[in-house]
C-alpha cells in the first residue's frame, strides 16, 4: 500500500503542466499546439525564453518534491525514493489532465535525480554538457546522459537491485520519449543547438 501511495502521490506531482499553464496564464495560448507539441521546457521556450526558464525550474522542483517527500516519509529508503522519480518523470511525461500528452521528462528527471542520487546527477550533467559541446545536439545530448545515469549510480551509489532497476525504467522512458529525435539524428535532420534550441 505504501508503494502505491508513493506512486500516486509522485504520479500527481510530476503531472503538473507548468509549461501549458505558464503559456495559457500569460499568453494565453497553448503551447501544445506550437513547435513539438509537447508542454517542457525546450518547446515553451519557443514562445517565450522566460517563460521556458521558469518551466524548466518548475519541472526540477517537481521531481525533487516528489523525492524529497519520499525520502521524508521513509526514512531515506532509496526503493520508495527511486519509485517517487519514476512515476514522478512518467506524470509528466503523460498528464491525465492533458490526454497523456506531456513532455520529455528531462527536466523532471534532473530534479528528481537530484534528490535521489546527487553525486552521479552532476557525473550525468558532466557528460550532458560534453556531448552538446562537441555535437551541439541537445537532445543527443539528453538521450547519452540518460543512458549513462544508470551506470553511474552503479558505480557511485552502489544501490541495491530494485532501485536500480527503477531507475534503469525511468532512464529508458526519457530514451523512448526521444524517439522523434533520434529518427531525425539518424536521417540527419535534427536541429541543432542555437541561442537555447534544439
Amino acid at each position: 500500500m505504501s508503494f502505491f501511495l508513493t506512486a500516486i502521490t509522485s504520479y500527481l506531482l510530476g503531472s503538473i503542466p507548468f509549461g501549458y499553464l505558464l503559456v495559457r496564464i500569460f499568453r494565453g495560448e497553448d503551447v501544445r499546439k506550437t513547435g513539438s507539441g509537447n508542454i517542457g521546457a525546450t518547446n515553451v521556450s519557443r514562445t517565450s525564453p522566460g517563460l521556458g526558464a521558469a518551466t524548466l525550474l518548475l519541472d526540477a522542483a517537481k521531481g525533487y518534491a516528489a523525492v524529497a517527500l519520499a525520502r521524508h516519509l521513509h526514512a531515506g529508503d532509496s526503493l520508495f525514493m527511486a519509485t517517487a522519480a519514476l512515476f514522478a518523470i512518467a506524470g509528466h511525461m503523460f498528464p491525465a489532465w492533458l490526454g497523456w500528452r506531456g513532455g520529455k521528462g528531462v527536466a523532471t528527471a534532473l530534479g528528481a535525480f537530484f534528490c535521489l542520487a546527487p553525486k552521479p546527477v552532476l557525473a550525468m550533467v558532466a557528460v550532458f554538457v560534453v556531448v552538446v559541446a562537441v555535437s551541439r545536439y541537445i537532445s543527443l545530448g539528453s538521450i547519452v546522459a540518460a543512458l549513462c545515469f544508470p551506470v553511474l549510480v552503479i558505480l557511485i551509489e552502489r544501490y541495491s537491485y530494485g532501485p536500480m532497476l527503477l531507475t534503469a525504467a525511468a532512464c529508458a522512458l526519457i530514451v523512448a520519449r526521444h524517439h522523434e529525435n533520434i529518427r531525425r539524428l539518424v536521417q540527419g535532420n535534427e536541429n541543432k543547438f542555437s541561442l537555447g534550441r534544439k
